[in-house]
C-alpha cells in the first residue's frame, strides 16, 4: 500500500490545475459517507473528480470508466445532508482557483458563486487528505465561517481543532515538513496512476470484505442446520424402537384368553425372540385396551419416524447446498460472481439488472469446448442452457464442486480423464490425494421441481478416481 502524501497531491495539482481553474461544477454525488463525485466541465470536456476520505485509501483523482466500475459506486436514492448542502452552494458554480498550502495534504478549491440576494460570494472547499483525520469542509472565504463538514469534529474528539457549521475554519496543527519520493511520481500522468492504483485497491478490499460477510452469513445458516440435524438424528435414534410396541400389542392379542383383564402384567411367550417375557400393563384397562394403547404408540412412533426422516433429508440437502455456496464464495474472484451468490441467497432483493449471469469458465481441451461453473447460477446455466443431450457432465462425488460440461459426444479416455481432473481441481477436494468423480451424459440429468439452483439428480453414471 502506497502512502498518499503532500508530494503526490502537489504533482497531481500541477498536472490538472489548468483544467480545474475556470471549470464549472455541474453535478455532485455522495455514494457513501466517505466518497464524493464532482462532475466538472471545462473546455468542452466533462470529467468526474473522485474524492475519497476513507482512512484506508484517502485520495483524489479523475476517474475513468473502467475504474468507476471497480469502485462499485452505487448512488443512493436519498442523498446525505452534506451532499444536499454542497449541491445548494456549489452546483453550477465556477472554480476560480485551486491551491495546496505548503507541506499540507490539503486541496483548496475556491468557488465563485452567488447568494440568495444575487450577490457574488467566494466559498472554499477544503479537501483534507490526512489518514483517519481526512475530511471535507465547505466554508465562506470572506467570513472564514464553516458552512458544513463531511464529518463534524467536537471538543471530545479534538482539543486543538473543532469542525462544525458556524465555527471559524482553521488549518490543522502544523505537520513536519517532509517531502517524499515514490515510484508513483515517476509518471507523466500521475492522475491515471493514482486512479488505477486506488480503484484496484478499493475493488480488492471490497472483494475481500464481501467474501467475508457472505461466508459469515452462510456459515451461520450452516451451523444452525447442522445443529438441527444432530437433534433430528438423536430423535430418530430414540424413536427407532417404536416397533416393540406393535410386538407387545400382538403378544397381548395372541394371549387374550390365557390371561385376565385388569392385570398389572402378563407373562407371554415372545415368538419373535424365542423366549418368555413379561409385559407391564395398565391395570385399570382390559387386555384389549392395553393392546390398542401399544398399537397407538406404535403408529405414533411410525409417523414420527416418517416426519423426522423427511426433515432429516431436507436438512441434509440444505447443508449440502450451503457447503456448495461456501465453496462458490471461496473460488469467486470478481464482485459479479459474489453478487450472483448474494442474489441467490436473497432472491427477494434481486433486480433485473442484478439477475444477469456472469460467464462460466470456458476452456478448450483437445479441440473441444469445456465449461466450468463457479457458482450455482453458472452451474444451472451450464446444465439448462449450454448443454445438449449427448454432452458429458462431470462432478465430484459427495463433495462440493463445480459442474463441468464437455461438448463432445464420443470423448476419448484421455479427454474424460482431463475433464475429471478439472472437476477435482474446481472442488472442495482439490487438495485431496484421491477424489471420486462421477460423469454421465446430459440426458441422464434431471432437476427436481423446486430444487435449489445447481441441484440435479443423475443416473447411468460412471465413476473415476482422480
Amino acid at each position: 500500500m502506497i502512502t498518499y502524501n503532500n508530494t503526490m497531491l502537489k504533482e497531481w495539482l500541477l498536472q490538472n490545475s489548468e483544467f480545474l481553474t475556470g471549470c464549472r461544477i455541474q453535478k455532485i454525488q455522495q455514494p457513501t459517507r466517505r466518497d464524493f463525485i464532482f462532475y466538472l466541465r471545462n473546455k468542452g470536456e466533462t470529467k468526474k473528480l473522485y474524492i475519497n476520505i476513507n482512512p484506508q485509501y484517502y485520495h483524489i483523482a479523475f476517474m475513468n470508466k473502467e475504474n468507476e466500475y471497480k469502485r462499485l459506486i452505487e448512488i443512493p436514492q436519498k442523498p446525505p445532508m452534506f451532499c444536499m448542502l454542497l449541491r445548494k452552494y456549489l452546483e453550477n458554480s465556477l472554480i476560480s482557483k485551486v491551491n495546496q498550502p505548503q507541506y499540507e495534504r490539503i486541496l483548496e478549491i475556491y468557488i465563485e458563486t452567488y447568494n440568495e440576494l444575487s450577490e457574488k460570494i467566494y466559498l472554499c472547499l477544503a479537501i483534507e487528505l490526512m489518514g483517519k483525520h481526512s475530511n471535507i469542509i465547505l466554508y465562506n472565504y470572506d467570513t472564514n465561517i464553516i458552512l458544513g463538514c463531511a464529518h463534524n469534529v467536537g471538543a471530545e474528539k479534538s482539543r486543538e481543532r473543532e469542525l462544525a457549521g458556524g465555527l471559524p475554519y482553521i488549518y490543522p496543527p502544523t505537520s513536519p515538513k517532509q517531502w517524499f519520493s515514490d515510484e508513483i511520481l515517476q509518471t507523466k500522468n500521475i492522475n491515471k496512476k493514482l486512479d488505477d492504483y486506488y480503484a484496484e485497491y478499493i475493488y480488492n478490499d471490497k472483494l475481500i470484505s464481501t467474501k467475508g460477510n457472505l461466508k459469515q452469513a452462510v456459515s451461520k445458516k450452516l451451523k444452525k442446520d447442522k445443529n438441527s440435524l444432530d437433534k433430528m438424528e438423536s430423535k430418530l435414534n430414540k424413536e427407532s424402537s417404536f416397533y416393540k410396541y406393535r410386538l407387545k400389542g400382538d403378544l397381548i392379542m395372541a394371549n387374550l384368553y390365557n390371561n385376565k383383564d385388569f392385570s398389572k402384567c402378563i407373562k407371554v411367550y415372545d415368538y419373535e425372540n424365542g423366549k418368555e417375557t413379561i409385559i407391564e400393563l395398565d391395570e385399570t384397562k382390559t387386555l384389549k385396551d392395553n393392546a390398542n394403547n401399544f398399537y397407538k404408540l406404535y403408529n405414533k412412533g411410525k409417523n414420527s419416524i416418517l416426519k423426522l426422516s423427511e426433515l432429516t433429508k431436507e436438512l441434509k440437502e440444505k447443508i449440502n447446498y450451503y457447503e456448495h455456496i461456501l465453496y462458490s464464495i471461496e473460488i469467486a474472484n470478481s464482485m459479479d460472481e459474489l453478487s450472483e451468490i448474494k442474489n441467490e441467497l436473497e432472491p427477494e432483493k434481486t433486480t433485473k439488472n442484478s439477475a444477469k449471469i456472469s460467464s462460466p469458465l470456458e476452456l478448450n481441451i483437445q479441440g473441444f469446448k469445456v465449461f466450468v461453473g463457479k457458482n450455482n447460477r453458472q452451474n444451472d446455466y451450464i446444465v439448462s442452457k449450454l448443454s445438449k443431450d449427448e454432452d458429458f457432465w462431470f462432478h465430484t462425488k459427495d463433495c462440493a464442486g463445480s459442474h463441468v460440461l464437455l461438448k463432445c459426444e464420443n470423448p476419448s479416455d484421455t479427454l474424460i480423464l482431463k475433464c475429471a481432473e478439472l472437476a477435482k481441481q474446481y472442488s472442495k477436494g482439490s487438495k485431496s490425494s484421491k477424489v471420486g468423480v462421477i460423469y454421465t451424459k446430459r440426458k441422464n440429468l434431471k432437476k427436481p421441481p423446486g430444487a435449489n439452483l445447481g441441484y440435479v439428480t443423475y443416473k447411468n453414471e460412471k465413476e473415476i478416481i482422480v
